[in-house]
């Protein structure tokens, strides 16, 4: 895999307006060709849905999905630019594969911006104290094992992070990219909210985010 150096996604990313890691994406892709870095970044939408981005999306649809089984619901409202596109059967299919997928993957948030910096703190020094009782370098932790977890700990609880479950190749916010492109208007996820029955409650104890998986898949 060639090199992408800084200058590469810089440039890139001046011509096409993409984020920075659809542009090292598609220079990874294009063993660094820029300019069929900008090609495969046309005909994957991405370039032409990070124009879109910018523009206001207030119609849209607050959908549903609930476990056959009533054990989880989800609520999710997702935002796009006119009421004819809210109409749309694929935004719509894609406010159901979202709903799924809060259900499925649990994420707590929308976005590492969303993060609250509590929370975050938090995870940083259960990850800190973890690796220092096993005996590793304080250097070691803070340099190399703590970033690592620290993304992991992301692409876990952000929804836009998550790996889609029903294809692990590409990312909820791939796939929200591939759904500008497909019908040529910014699309958000705005909110959602997430419950699973008797949550906080003590009894037995069940993964029923696993059973929401192994129906999706």
């Amino acid at each position: 895999m060639a090199d992408i150096s800084a200058q590469q996604v810089k440039e890139l990313r001046e011509m096409t307006g993409s984020g920075i890691m659809d542009c090292k994406r598609a220079l990874q892709a294009t063993e660094g060709d820029v300019e069929k870095a900008v090609a495969w970044l046309r005909e994957k939408g991405i370039a032409s849905a990070a124009k879109k981005s910018g523009r206001i999306a207030a119609e849209g649809i607050v959908d549903s999905y609930i476990h056959a089984n009533g054990r989880i619901g989800v609520l999710v409202e997702v935002n796009i630019e006119t009421d004819f596109a809210a109409k749309n059967e694929k935004f719509r299919a894609f406010v159901k594969d979202i709903a799924m997928q809060i259900a499925a993957a649990n994420p707590k948030w929308l976005t590492r911006e969303d993060v609250p910096a509590a929370d975050l703190e938090k995870e940083k020094e259960i990850i800190i104290n973890k690796n220092l009782n096993e005996g590793k370098p304080e250097k070691i932790i803070m340099e190399r094992i703590l970033p690592g977890n620290i993304e992991k700990f992301y692409k876990e609880n952000c929804l836009m992070e998550q790996e889609f479950v029903k294809d692990d190749s590409k990312t909820i916010e791939i796939l929200t990219k591939e759904m500008i492109a497909t019908i040529g208007e910014n699309i958000s996820i705005r909110r959602f909210v997430r419950f699973e029955m008797g949550e906080g409650l003590a009894k037995k104890e069940e993964n029923f985010a696993e059973e929401v998986m192994k129906q999706i898949k």
